[in-house]
């Protein structure tokens, strides 16, 4: 018997089914192309990251920095002259303001009078000692012509008196010796007076020259001190760099350690706060591309210098204290010095302007 209709076309058509190949085997070549490039896709992907990403750490939490520092006067006094402007550039050794140096020019001299009148005293003094010197040693030759006649004397007192005894001297010979020998001892005992007295004043003359010298040496640190306090009415600059934010002007009095403007030294280099994070191959010494914001077209390359041990926060003013309940574990950020080998001398940079240094700080591959 032959089958239904209806029967052999469900047949069929489930033959069909299995007999339909897959889409691989429809399409080969667009499934070996699509293959290719996924993985040329993925491959250049690796590449990209390789070479223009995983050698680099980078951040924008990066500016220009130095140690700026104000500048102050040291005396008191009206400001005389200012010969520079803001923003100027200066030498070492250049000025940036004079105060007027009338009255530390007259203290000076004031002390230099007593510089003099010190050295006058020494010189007074020191004739002084050198006449008590005299004074001993004529008080010297003294007591040994008195201390030889008194030996004259009791030499005369005994023969005298060895000759009364053996009957060939007088009676008034003896005693014309005697008071000649008691007139010998109490010159002597006044020349030994003199001699003890020579030397008293003699000590008292050193004295004095010891006195005058340490007066002099006072003097001198008070002529010093005013020769100081004149070279401090003229303020200069002790390093290269630009004086920014003059407040001196002519005719204004200022006092002793007031502010008159802010020094920008030339040596400047760049703070970049990288997270705690991009330090693992971080090392001094690794080369370094730096962009400044203000001035996109220049760009720079320099060095890592150092890397702070400690983050940011470790050294701030208020350091935070993680010793509590209620900590919570942030990425910190650690400061690290960067030197530019050359900066551009056609722009002005100065500190706080912001920059994106970019680290090598693994090998190209």
């Amino acid at each position: 018997m032959r089958p239904a209709a209806g029967g052999d076309d469900r047949d069929g058509t489930a033959s069909r089914q299995r007999k339909r190949p897959s889409f691989i085997r429809r399409h080969p070549f667009s499934v070996f192309v699509t293959i290719v490039v996924l993985a040329a896709v993925i491959v250049a992907a690796w590449f990209v990251w390789k070479i223009y990403f995983y050698p680099y750490e980078s951040t924008d939490d990066a500016f220009v920095d130095a140690r700026s520092f104000s500048v102050a006067a040291k005396v008191s006094g009206y400001v005389a002259d200012v010969p520079v402007t803001d923003n100027q550039h200066l030498k070492a050794g250049d000025v940036i303001l004079r105060i007027e140096p009338r009255d530390y020019q007259i203290a000076l001299d004031q002390a230099n009078g007593q510089v003099d009148v010190a050295r006058a005293s020494i010189d007074s003094a020191g004739a002084q000692v050198e006449a008590a010197n005299a004074s001993v040693d004529v008080a010297r030759a003294q007591q040994n012509s008195a201390n030889a006649a008194l030996q004259y004397a009791q030499e005369e007192a005994n023969r005298q008196q060895q000759l009364v005894k053996n009957g060939s001297g007088s009676v008034q010979s003896v005693q014309q010796a005697t008071a000649t020998l008691a007139q010998d001892q109490a010159s002597l005992a006044q020349m030994q007076a003199n001699v003890t007295s020579a030397l008293k004043n003699k000590a008292v003359s050193e004295a004095q020259k010891s006195s005058a010298l340490a007066n002099l040496k006072q003097a001198q640190a008070q002529a010093e001190e005013a020769q100081q306090n004149l070279n401090y009415t003229t303020i200069t600059a002790a390093q290269p760099g630009r004086v920014v934010r003059l407040t001196g002007a002519k005719g204004q009095f200022i006092d002793a350690g007031q502010a008159i403007a802010t020094f920008v030294p030339d040596e400047v280099w760049i703070t970049a706060n990288f997270k705690e994070t991009q330090l693992t191959d971080m090392r001094p010494g690794q080369p370094v591309d730096v962009t400044i914001d203000a001035y996109p077209d220049h760009t720079l390359h320099g060095k890592v210098a150092s890397v702070q041990p400690g983050s940011g926060t470790a050294f701030s003013l208020l350091p935070a204290e993680n010793a509590t309940g209620n900590y919570v574990k942030v990425t910190q950020r650690v400061p690290v010095k960067i030197v530019i080998d050359k900066w551009p001398a056609d722009v002005a940079i100065g500190p706080g302007m912001s920059v994106v240094p970019t680290v090598t700080v693994r090998p190209r591959s």
